[in-house]
């Protein structure tokens, strides 16, 4: 078996992964925020977006989504209105202070991004994002196969 071969790929995804989220955890700190307001932050679209599209589009479950999503709003970050008359309805805005915030989180995000386009040839991330999205596939195959047992 070569060496290639006694990877465990997912060790190395998540070894990536813990060492990003400290980082980005790290800086979020520093601005009193974690990584997971700043992920919201980033997700929220200028004309609001509803709550029930955050959690599945970062992953979050429901009960992490509304504790962090309350906290944004004590520290003003966001803001809730209701959709019209329908009162089920709940658009995510941003505040002046989370515009700004955001403004900081993606700074932060396009400097890193920046730094890894610095370091990494244009051939190996592609190569890359190849080979993440056929990890994501399979992982998808995975998930569906299990449903269906």
């Amino acid at each position: 078996m070569s060496d290639i071969n006694q990877l465990i790929i997912d060790s190395s995804i998540r070894s990536a992964w813990f060492k990003l989220s400290r980082m980005y955890n790290q800086k979020a700190l520093e601005h009193g925020l974690t990584m997971s307001i700043g992920f919201i932050l980033m997700n929220i679209d200028k004309e609001g977006t509803p709550s029930t599209q955050l959690g599945p589009r970062m992953g979050m479950q429901a009960t992490s989504l509304s504790r962090t999503l309350k906290t944004m709003e004590e520290k003003g970050l966001i803001e809730r209105k209701e959709e019209g008359n329908d009162k089920r309805k709940v658009l995510i805005f941003l505040t002046k202070s989370g515009v700004d915030t955001r403004r900081e989180v993606r700074n932060f995000l396009v400097d890193f991004n920046n730094k890894v386009v610095e370091n990494i040839s244009s051939s190996k991330l592609k190569v890359f994002f190849e080979v993440i999205q056929k990890i994501d596939d399979l992982i998808d195959s995975e998930i569906q196969e299990n449903k269906n047992k």
